[in-house]
């Protein structure tokens, strides 16, 4: 039994809710259930600033600018991931070496 109050949800189906009683520094408690596995980077930066109090109701999400881009939780260990040129997990073939590089060897 969940005894805050349902706030609302995000396009994750996350779900975010306030507490009845307020902390030392009397601020509400304000907490989220995640939808599926608990991954703090699914959470969108309309709820986060809600979360951290930097705003008093959750964003608009209506209200963003063209040059912002969607929210994606973090790919990493996942086959989303991003794999640089050159990763032993990146597919194809490494380029070749330039001869620019000279290895440090200590003395």
């Amino acid at each position: 039994m969940i005894s805050g109050q349902l706030v609302g949800t995000d396009q994750f189906d996350n779900k975010y809710y306030r507490g009845r009683t307020r902390n030392r520094y009397n601020r509400e408690r304000r907490w989220v259930i995640y939808k599926g596995r608990p991954e703090a980077s699914k959470v969108p930066p309309e709820w986060h600033s809600w979360l951290h109090h930097l705003s008093d109701t959750p964003l608009d999400e209506s209200n963003r600018h063209e040059w912002q881009k969607d929210h994606v939780p973090n790919l990493t260990g996942t086959r989303a991931a991003y794999h640089p040129p050159g990763s032993v997990l990146a597919e194809g073939e490494r380029k070749r070496g330039t001869g620019d590089y000279e290895p440090w060897t200590p003395q």
